[in-house]
């Protein structure tokens, strides 16, 4: 984005963590208006349903259309730059836990392509975006911008209802699954097989990094956890508790394995996000 001309955006918004450079003319698009201009300026709003916008647009370009900018060999080497750095964050290790980057490229490796995956509010959100790469066929879901902490293990619930012969996974951490985590207990009453990756860093970290980020202390964020693993075995369940990188592959291969609701609990570090 730093890179274009201008920025179309169409049925999207901004939160105030969106770092877009102010400098770069937007045209935003969405067909209700209070949406436009609300988070983040913008040059050209237009009021309008998405499709009918583009149609017009494309109209208005010339004939022939300007000659397009093959930028293919530059996508894949700032590709190859990025799994390099994820290759070199993986082997991040300060004795306080699995590093995220770790837990996202075993993730990778273990979701099938037709995989549903169900993603909670959070750090291990914004670890999930960073490093995980989808297959073509798989479905993410998320909450957005909502701040609907405690989204991913209900979500899969759901995932796990309407589509029942996909894998399905969710990805939660400690703070959001805690506020849920009696809905296990209905997972093993109905025999579903859901596979759960849960990151427990013994806090809210992203409201920790809020509050660091406003100059502020960090207020009433740690957390007293049990052992989510035992816990998951507890309810009848599988459960698997990961404390080193080392440990991740063999999880969850044996927690996707697992007829019925499976647990892969990660002690990971706060801040290898």
């Amino acid at each position: 984005m730093n890179e274009a001309d201008v920025l179309i955006v169409l049925g999207a918004s901004f939160s105030n963590h969106t770092g877009i450079y102010p400098g770069k003319p937007i045209v935003q698009v969405d067909v209700d208006p209070l949406q436009l201009g609300k988070f983040h300026p913008v040059s050209a709003p237009v009021w309008g349903e998405i499709g009918v916008v583009i149609s017009e647009l494309m109209s208005a370009l010339p004939d022939p259309p300007p000659e397009r900018v093959d930028q293919r060999t530059e996508l894949a080497g700032r590709w190859a730059i990025w799994r390099a750095e994820k290759a070199s964050r993986q082997r991040d290790d300060r004795g306080r836990g699995v590093n995220s980057a770790a837990v996202f490229a075993a993730l990778s490796a273990a979701a099938p392509e037709d995989a549903v995956i169900a993603v909670d509010v959070g750090n291990n959100a914004y670890s999930f975006g960073r490093y995980f790469e989808c297959k073509r066929g798989q479905s993410v879901l998320m909450s957005g911008y909502l701040g609907s902490i405690g989204f991913g293990y209900p979500a899969a619930i759901g995932a796990w209802a309407a589509v029942p012969d996909r894998p399905i996974f969710a990805v939660t951490g400690d703070g959001g699954f805690a506020q849920y985590m009696a809905e296990l207990l209905t997972a093993v009453k109905h025999g579903m097989n859901i596979t759960h990756v849960l990151l427990n860093n013994g806090q809210l970290g992203k409201i920790s990094k809020e509050q660091r980020a406003g100059d502020r202390d960090v207020w009433q964020t740690s957390l007293h956890n049990p052992d989510f693993s035992e816990y998951a075995r507890i309810c009848g369940a599988f459960g698997f508790r990961v404390t080193e990188a080392s440990q991740l592959a063999e999880a969850l291969a044996s927690a996707a394995a697992y007829d019925g609701p499976a647990l892969v609990e990660v002690v990971s570090d706060p801040d290898l996000i």
